[in-house]
C-alpha cells in the first residue's frame, strides 16, 4: 500500500470514519489538498475495498480499512508517545519523524514500545492508540467549528499536523482546555471564543478550527 493511501486511511479514522461518514471536504481540508484529489483516491480506496463511498455524504472504512488504519494508527501515535514522553521531541514535530518510523516497525517491536511506555491510551495531540488486540474507546467528539454559539466545550483531540500544532503552541490553546464559543464568522467561518482556562478571547481561524475536536 502506498504511502498516501495510508495517510488517507489514517484521517479518515481520525475524523470519526470508523462509525461515521466523512466528507470528501473534510479530508480535503485536513490533509490541505485539493478536493478533485480527494474523489480520485476515494475511487482507488472503494475499489481496493477499504472504504464505502455514499454520493453527496461520504466515505466510511470498511472492515478491512478500518483494520489497516487501526494499525497504522497504532504504530504511530506509539511512536509518537515515545519521542514526546521520553526523548522530548516537541510535539510539534513528532509527526514527520513518526511517519517514517511507523513503516519499518514490526508489531513485536510496537508492543514491546508500548509496554515500556505503560500502554498509554492516548498519543500526546490526543489521538486515542487502539491496543495490541485492536480495542479502544472511539471518540465521540465533534469539530470545533460545529459548536454551537454560546455552547461550553472542552478541547480533546488535535489533527496531527506540524503547522498547526505550532500555532496551536503560539496561542497557548491546550487539550483540556474548556472553551465558551462567543460566535461564528458568517464570511471567512472564524470561530470566536473565551478560554475560560485563562480568560482569554480567540478568534480561531476556518482552517484550524477544523481541525481541533471538542465534546
Amino acid at each position: 500500500m502506498t504511502p498516501m493511501k495510508e495517510d488517507y486511511l489514517k484521517i479518515i479514522f481520525e475524523l470519526g470514519g470508523s462509525d461515521d461518514l466523512v466528507s470528501n471536504k473534510q479530508i480535503a481540508i485536513s490533509l490541505n489538498i485539493a478536493a478533485g484529489s480527494v474523489t480520485e483516491m476515494v475511487n482507488k480506496l472503494v475499489e481496493e475495498k477499504l472504504v464505502t463511498h455514499e454520493p453527496y455524504s461520504g466515505v466510511q472504512l470498511t472492515k478491512k480499512g478500518k483494520k489497516y488504519a487501526e494499525e497504522l494508527v497504532r504504530k504511530h501515535r506509539i511512536w509518537e508517545t515515545f519521542l514526546a514522553n521520553t526523548l522530548h521531541y516537541d510535539i510539534s514535530d513528532v509527526h514527520d519523524e513518526a511517519e517514517l518510523l511507523e513503516h519499518v516497525t514490526s508489531d513485536k517491536m510496537i508492543d514491546h514500545l508500548d509496554d515500556f511506555l505503560g500502554n498509554p491510551k492516548r498519543c500526546p495531540h490526543g489521538g486515542v492508540i487502539p491496543d495490541r488486540n485492536g480495542n479502544y474507546h472511539p471518540d465521540k467528539d465533534k469539530l470545533l467549528t460545529d459548536a454551537k454559539d454560546g455552547e461550553e466545550v472542552v478541547v480533546n483531540r488535535f489533527i496531527d499536523n506540524h503547522d498547526l500544532l505550532t500555532l496551536l503552541g503560539d496561542i497557548k490553546l491546550d487539550i483540556g482546555d474548556k472553551l465558551k464559543i462567543i460566535s461564528h464568522d458568517p464570511f471567512e467561518g472564524s470561530v470566536t471564543v473565551k478560554n475560560l482556562t485563562d480568560k482569554k478571547k480567540l478568534v480561531i481561524g476556518f482552517k484550524t478550527a477544523h481541525y481541533v475536536f471538542v465534546r
